[in-house]
């Protein structure tokens, strides 16, 4: 059965997360009911990795399987047509070989946006978190580094986290200024459940002063996710990227070129 892989970006801000949920608007839900129509029968989709309710999309990547024949422009424009304004698929194409959106997948990238001014925004309240405190951007930077390579990320996954295990191989993070705007970017082979939003909670904790440089590497020696900062809100997180092999034919995002030519997928 031919298999066709999209690309998805989205404002989470009205849906419940991006898995399917009873009763309850989701991305997933979304599409799948877009994608049903152009292809008369009913079309299940799987995506590289699940967000959280309120977290946004840059670039997410999405697979189905249909026996039904559509041009790559049906799927994009068609599915286009019958979703709401928030979700829009950006490109579609034929899978290549075995591809899958989450099991082929070597890397995904997150984006963290922090507004940082006296004042909170009215066009952004939901596209960042807001800080009223000035943040050191170079300390959260510096911060950050003690966090790559691969670790024990219990300090930073959720206690609900279902993940067998808790280590992860962070591939970078640069915490950057661009004007009023504090961003976090960060890699890895995979991220733990609220792993991004409790690094993000660290972060703003050194970048306000309120605990030195060294707390991050404190933390990841500890295991113990009640000695880090609350969770960051969810409104300023985005899946920024998913990176596969070059086989599958999938655009490399500008993100992934400090990835090692060696990286592998997380088992």
């Amino acid at each position: 059965m031919p298999r066709i892989v999209l690309g998805i970006e989205y404002d989470g801000s009205a849906y419940a997360g991006w898995q399917w949920q009873d009763g309850k608007a989701t991305v997933q839900g979304q599409l799948e009911k877009a994608l049903t129509k152009i292809a008369n029968q009913p079309i299940t989709v799987l995506c590289a990795g699940r967000t959280d309710a309120g977290v946004h999309a840059l670039e997410q990547v999405a697979h189905f399987d249909c026996e039904v024949e559509r041009d790559m422009r049906g799927w994009l424009m068609g599915g286009n047509s019958y979703l709401p304004d928030d979700i829009r698929i950006t490109w579609a194409q034929a899978a290549q070989g075995d591809f899958h959106a989450r099991y082929s997948a070597i890397a995904r990238a997150y984006r963290y946006v922090i507004l940082n001014r006296p004042m909170k925004s009215a066009l952004l309240r939901t596209q960042a978190t807001w800080c009223y405190q000035p943040l050191d951007e170079q300390a959260m930077h510096q911060a950050a580094q003690s966090l790559l390579g691969e670790h024990d990320f219990s300090s930073f996954r959720a206690q609900s986290c279902q993940s067998v295990s808790p280590n992860r191989l962070m591939h970078f993070i640069d915490v950057y200024r661009d004007e009023q705007r504090v961003i976090i970017d960060l890699c890895a082979n995979a991220f733990l459940h609220h792993m991004v939003r409790n690094i993000a909670g660290v972060l703003m904790e050194i970048g306000i002063g309120r605990r030195p440089v060294d707390w991050t590497a404190e933390l990841l020696e500890t295991k113990d996710r009640s000695q880090a900062a609350m969770t960051a809100p969810p409104h300023g997180l985005h899946l920024a990227a998913v990176y596969y092999p070059e086989h599958y034919a999938i655009a490399k995002n500008p993100l992934f070129d400090k990835l090692p030519a060696d990286a592998k997928r997380h088992d």
